[in-house]
């Protein structure tokens, strides 16, 4: 099931992707969308460190009315995870943050000041409904960043109600958020006008960070495809991304 991971790739191949950090992943088993039991988490592992990732943040979602995690039961997940890898000898950097939609329940957390999972020291790692544009927005970047955080917002070329106003990428920038791309996106696994978006805003240098927002085995098989990893090295290859370290400082 797994022969695949023991081939030899070539550092710097075009086989691999061209990070070696995933900062977006579902890779916890059990707790939201993502990897259902451990065998799931494992195999996703095994891929993404056959493309090269040395160093994953999984990012569970943190939904208020679907999947309301906590501390708790993200880090109880981890330590499976991570016992698992142990086991098998696996020699992945894991470590978890979380995916927190931008909703009532999230700002609940920060009036409580409740500590957030963050990706690396104040980088909180946010989404937003696909179905309709948040009327508050400004007012929950303004709070998230008054509370000490500097928010990065999943997939901002999913959100259809900005395909007809690139504009609005700047803007979001502008707000204080950091963007972050799905390599998929760049394929069209999503559609032509999110593959158009995406490109937008990497071409314009609007994006920090990208991510393999990988949550099942259908995603990782994309991710393998050759042609796809030559596009992810063609559009990313001579640009930094995913310095999570540099991009805290600023």
């Amino acid at each position: 099931m797994f022969s695949f991971i023991n081939k030899k790739i070539k550092i710097n191949s075009p086989l691999w992707l061209p990070v070696t950090t995933d900062i977006h992943s579902h890779i916890l088993p059990g707790i939201d969308d993502g990897a259902p039991d451990i065998d799931s988490s494992l195999f996703l592992i095994k891929g993404l460190y056959a493309l090269g990732i040395r160093r994953i943040i999984a990012t569970p979602h943190i939904i208020g009315d679907i999947y309301r995690n906590t501390p708790d039961t993200i880090q109880n997940a981890l330590e499976k995870v991570k016992k698992a890898c142990t086991a098998q000898a696996i020699d992945m950097e894991i470590s978890a943050a979380a995916e927190y939609m931008l909703d009532d329940h999230f700002m609940e957390l920060l009036d409580k000041k409740s500590a957030l999972l963050t990706l690396y020291k104040n980088l909180v790692l946010t989404e937003i409904s696909y179905s309709d544009h948040p009327a508050n927005l400004d007012e929950m970047a303004f709070r998230i960043i008054t509370s000490g955080y500097q928010p990065v917002l999943a997939h901002p070329e999913r959100y259809f109600y900005y395909h007809q106003n690139y504009a609005a990428y700047s803007r979001l920038k502008d707000r204080g958020f950091h963007l972050q791309v799905n390599l998929l996106s760049l394929t069209g696994y999503y559609g032509k006008a999110v593959r158009n978006a995406a490109k937008f805003i990497l071409n314009n240098n609007l994006a920090s960070l990208v991510g393999t927002d990988l949550h099942h085995e259908r995603h990782l098989s994309a991710l393998q495809n050759k042609d796809n990893l030559k596009l992810f090295k063609a559009y990313l290859g001579d640009k930094k991304m995913n310095n999570i370290e540099e991009l805290a400082m600023q």
